[in-house]
């Protein structure tokens, strides 16, 4: 089956998140993501999501930069170009380098168009399996202990079978030893988002430290784009270090595992530049009987259910950041809503592409910026 995408919508849409969410460089109480409409000659439709942060601080892409690489350059190489997969749309825009969330939200509507016009579900094109994927939940930092405690609290009750932490220098043992003697069993990590250096004594004395609290992993505890630092500080940490803000394909993927920079590997469709990426370096991970998990950037319902897709895959073992949506926006843009009762997420084998319809009303209700294209 042969497609043409003859016409491009861009919207760039705003949602309030249910509360405040803080990492180690920022706070933030809404997002802004593009969502990205494709039709083909013959009236297909996918939908894709650019979940870019809108400041440069997780890195170096902006929802500013995201919308003039799309507009400019990712969608004019699409229009009026054949392809029968999505690999084959992908290579309109080799050229281009980077910019790998621009590339995730355009590639993602591309999978979902490919899916909707074969009448199948994204998870089974992909190659998946899981008929339900278990979900765990990513928590900011918490101005206290107790305030913590009591979102942990709160998020076990309602199922989610694994808990995150945000991290940061001065706000780390404290709240996680916090949450280990409060709950010594339950799967725990810290995600550190490269807010640590091996040359400062204190970071290194506080990485030993929660080296010590059984925790399932540390995310991502030194600099963004490094793997040789991060190898050094595996081999001396008992606890799995997974990497994330280093890891932007599959190449990045076979070098770290070569070099023995991590033991899991955290992916994220938009971080890797789309579906068949993502799929690429969970292939990779396989392989080297490295365990994957499926990271999330606060996506909207279009976004998000792609995730639940790529996490179908076989090699998605750890529980992941794919929450239900109401943990993040109070109304999602998406019917039905992704929910994750008892801490699962049931995979719509039953209904086309991402298996979830956006709502083209409520999009346009938030929506601060919209083009149309071709």
């Amino acid at each position: 089956m042969s497609h043409v995408v003859v016409a491009v919508d861009l919207f760039l849409v705003r949602l309030p998140l249910a509360r405040p969410f803080t990492t180690s460089s920022h706070t933030k109480t809404h997002l802004d993501h593009i969502l990205v409409r494709v039709r083909d000659r013959d009236g297909a439709v996918g939908w894709g999501e650019c979940a870019s942060p809108s400041d440069p601080y997780y890195c170096a892409e902006t929802v500013g930069t995201c919308w003039h690489l799309l507009e400019d350059f990712l969608v004019p190489a699409l229009i009026g170009r054949a392809w029968a997969t999505p690999d084959e749309a992908a290579r309109a825009w080799t050229k281009v380098r980077g910019n790998r969330f621009a590339k995730a939200g355009i590639d993602m509507a591309c999978w979902d168009l490919a899916a909707r016009a074969r009448g199948e579900p994204l998870a089974r094109l992909l190659g998946g399996e899981r008929r339900e994927i278990l979900s765990g939940v990513s928590l900011g930092i918490e101005p206290t202990v107790d305030g913590l405690l009591a979102e942990v609290e709160r998020h076990l009750a309602h199922g989610y079978r694994r808990i995150k932490v945000k991290i940061g220098p001065g706000r780390d043992l404290a709240y996680l030893r916090a949450v280990r003697e409060r709950w010594p069993d339950v799967p725990l990590m810290a995600d550190a988002n490269s807010a640590y250096r091996l040359d400062d004594p204190a970071h290194l004395a506080a990485l030993d430290a929660l080296d010590e609290l059984g925790l399932t992993m540390i995310e991502q505890p030194l600099d963004a784009d490094d793997i040789v630092d991060h190898a050094r500080l595996q081999r001396r940490l008992a606890t799995a270090i997974c990497l994330d803000e280093s890891i932007h394909g599959a190449d990045d993927a076979r070098r770290a595992i070569a070099l023995g920079s991590c033991r899991i590997v955290n992916i994220k469709v938009s971080r890797v530049g789309g579906l068949g990426e993502a799929r690429r370096v969970h292939d990779v991970c396989v392989a080297a009987g490295i365990p994957v998990w499926c990271g999330g950037m606060h996506e909207f319902g279009i976004g998000r259910a792609a995730n639940v897709a790529i996490s179908s895959l076989p090699g998605f073992t750890i529980p992941g950041d794919v929450s239900g949506s109401d943990k993040a926006y109070p109304l999602d843009i998406v019917e039905p809503p992704i929910r994750a009762p008892g801490g699962a997420i049931a995979v719509p084998w039953d209904r086309p592409g991402i298996g979830h319809e956006p709502d083209e009303a409520r999009i346009r209700a938030h929506c601060l910026r919209h083009v149309a294209l071709g």
